[in-house]
């Protein structure tokens, strides 16, 4: 059975006692990060019908939130996520050319994962650093004025710390 390790748990109730009684949904968008990086990384249906139980809401209203937001991922990823910023200032700088380089570099589509199970491409909406596009999202650190030879030394950085 699909169950929350008793630390995270203890995590998921101490969250939910931040809202006032009845208002458990509040804590959806939190509760969505403890299960994606609980479960593997992703949000498959199990997990979402599992956050739905916890907080007492019906598992379409965790479904809408987990699809609308490009923070959750509803399939597996990679050890690595590229998620590339492709909204107007990223892309006036070359974005949508970064895009199309790391597709040709690592042979996969956005939204895809490479076949060691490396890395994911994603095309996200704006990231918030407009100053420094074209620029992607890499884990919890954003990664700027990209170029070819930027991503090709990421790329490197990536599979030598997997090493």
């Amino acid at each position: 059975m699909l169950k929350f390790s008793d630390e995270k748990l203890a995590e998921v109730e101490k969250i939910i006692q931040r809202y006032p009684q009845g208002k458990q949904k509040s804590a959806l968008l939190p509760v969505l990060h403890l299960a994606q990086e609980e479960f593997g990384g992703w949000l498959d249906v199990p997990v979402m019908d599992y956050v739905a139980t916890l907080l007492s809401i019906e598992p379409i209203e965790v479904y809408e939130v987990a699809s609308f937001y490009s923070m959750y991922n509803l399939k597996p990823v990679g050890k690595y996520m590229f998620e590339v910023c492709q909204t107007g200032p990223c892309m006036l700088n070359g974005s949508d050319n970064i895009i199309d380089y790391i597709k040709e570099k690592l042979n996969i589509k956005v939204g895809e994962t490479t076949a060691d199970g490396m890395f994911t491409l994603k095309a996200v909406e704006c990231l918030g650093a407009c100053g420094y596009a074209p620029m992607m999202q890499l884990g919890k650190h954003y990664r700027e004025h990209l170029t070819k030879e930027k991503v090709d030394a990421i790329i490197e950085e990536c599979r030598a710390k997997a090493n």
